[in-house]
């Protein structure tokens, strides 16, 4: 029981591209600011916990790194559970978790409580939200999927904004015990998301007919045999050179890219500025995240531009590191906020796009495996690069040398992709359109089907081609079979009938020649 990618339906249901995809977004838009916005804003409490347990700051500090090593490091684990469960149920779960580890934490007695409750169980229920609802918004949107993914990505900076005061407010009024039981709760909605992703399957009626078309019951069983078995976790992505190297790319670019909101307000602390002043410069850096996101994300949609989508995210990697790299020589408040902006751009760039080009890399078929494995890759980077850059500032006492190490780490990322990409990965030719049955699902009642030309895209699975040619032979012999058959009735009627004749009528009308005009006929008279 329970196969394998449940959720995943049939092989031709076309992503809606709208419908209830919107739904499905906006759960994914809520999913990733809580997952990637909660780390940042537990921050808050960190003094009410160091009064309260007598610990340091670097102490606190490993709750939130706690977080985001759970949120990266379980991708595998997500991975695996997705294919074998399906999305709803993974995410549903999951929001009990995140919801579950915040109230334990609030009646914690020791820090280590807190590392276990608020970092492990909570971190370990963000990550079972967060990857699925990317695998939904994947299945859901093809024509459509860069502006959804840029529009799910400003998740992160909205929640940033909201969540942050709002932990202060509730620190003020209840405390920290408080605070978490309040957060608890609203972490309940991750629930309410994960019962939004509708799995995408073709109604029954579709399926019977597929079935119906398979003429030869012998060939299809070998064709059966011959399909391999779904895995829990697909290792065969290393197997694409293009793969490798986004994973190589990204993993050397979340050492750097992370850095820099983490040590701005310090920096400007550093410069000589007040406190207030100082944290504004991230409410400049998120704003300008918000509105990057999307707009990036509709740029990445351009016909033009997607099919190039790569080079545009090798493009937003250099951008933001090349300002890591002048923002390095900042030396007062004004060219930090200048700072803050570019920064905010190609920071919100490298968000809008780093899984779209993953998911245009592997296909949809492979995505929930991919994703698994990369994040599992990129925790390792999130938990070397902030600390290396801290002992870096500790060794040299200057944040010029942080941001130099960041930008160069994130420029060399942007230089592998893009070189790698462009030597080592040939461009497919674009095969001609077949003409296929399309199959758009938007609920569980109404479904629209037409015929039309379907472009196959570099994104699609590599499998998708060899089956809609199949598809297209069976029909095409179910006609020619249909007017086989025509043809064999219009033959039976031009046929002229057999009569048959009763013997004991014949005897009979032979003996009564009376009624013949007195004449005895011949039997071959009679017939």
């Amino acid at each position: 029981m329970g196969g394998v990618a449940l959720d995943v339906g049939d092989s031709r249901v076309k992503a809606p591209d709208g419908g209830w995809g919107w739904a499905v977004l906006a759960g994914c838009f809520v999913i990733t600011g809580f997952s990637y916005a909660f780390p940042k804003a537990i921050s808050v409490f960190f003094k009410e916990l160091i009064r309260e347990f007598g610990v340091g700051y670097s102490d606190t500090a490993w709750i939130s790194s706690i977080l985001l090593a759970m949120l990266y490091g379980t991708g595998p684990l997500c991975s695996v559970l997705v294919n074998r469960f399906g999305c709803r149920p993974v995410m549903m779960v999951g929001g009990l978790f995140a919801s579950l580890g915040m109230i334990l934490a609030s009646f914690a007695t020791s820090i280590i409580h807190i590392y276990l409750t608020a970092g492990v169980i909570t971190g370990l229920g963000l990550a079972l939200n967060f990857q699925p609802s990317l695998i939904m918004l994947n299945r859901y949107f093809s024509e459509k999927r860069p502006l959804a993914n840029g529009l799910s990505a400003a998740g992160s900076p909205v929640a940033l904004c909201c969540l942050s005061p709002l932990g202060q407010v509730l620190q003020y009024q209840y405390g920290w015990r408080g605070g978490f039981l309040i957060l608890g709760g609203i972490l309940l909605n991750c629930c309410v998301c994960g019962a939004l992703m509708k799995p995408l399957v073709a109604p029954k009626n579709l399926k019977a007919k597929s079935f119906e078309e398979d003429n030869d019951k012998e060939e299809e069983g070998k064709e059966e045999k011959k399909k391999p078995k779904a895995k829990l976790l697909d290792f065969s992505v290393f197997k694409d050179g293009g793969f490798v190297i986004y994973t190589v790319a990204a993993s050397i670019m979340v050492l750097g890219l992370f850095v820099p909101p983490v040590f701005v307000v310090s920096y400007a602390k550093e410069l000589g500025n007040e406190d207030t002043k100082s944290a504004l410069l991230l409410t400049i850096l998120g704003f300008i995240d918000i509105f990057a996101r999307p707009t990036c994300g509709i740029i990445a949609g351009l016909k033009w531009v997607r099919p190039r989508c790569v080079y545009l995210f090798s493009f937003a990697m250099l951008f933001n590191g090349v300002t890591d790299l002048i923002g390095s020589q900042a030396k007062d408040y004004a060219s930090l906020v200048v700072f803050c902006v570019f920064f905010g751009v190609s920071y919100g760039m490298v968000g809008a796009l780093q899984f779209e080009v993953l998911m245009a890399i592997v296909g949809t078929e492979k995505f929930s495996s991919a994703i698994g494995l990369v994040l599992l890759m990129e925790a390792i980077a999130v938990l070397v690069g902030p600390p290396g850059a801290g002992r870096l500032l500790d060794a040299t006492k200057k944040y010029m040398y942080v941001f130099l190490l960041a930008g160069s780490e994130v420029v060399l990322s942007a230089v592998v992709l893009a070189t790698c990409n462009f030597f080592f990965i040939k461009r497919k030719p674009q095969e001609p359109s077949h003409k296929l049955e399309c199959i758009t699902v938007t609920d569980d009642t109404k479904t629209e089907v037409c015929s039309r030309p379907l472009e196959v895209n570099d994104e699609e699975e590599k499998g998708e081609r060899e089956e809609q040619e199949k598809e297209t032979k069976r029909e095409v012999s179910k006609e020619l079979k249909e007017e086989e058959e025509k043809d064999k009735e219009k033959v039976d009627e031009v046929r002229p009938k057999s009569v048959t004749v009763d013997s004991q009528e014949v005897e009979k009308f032979l003996k009564e020649p009376q009624l013949n005009g007195g004449m005895t006929p011949s039997p071959e008279t009679c017939l």
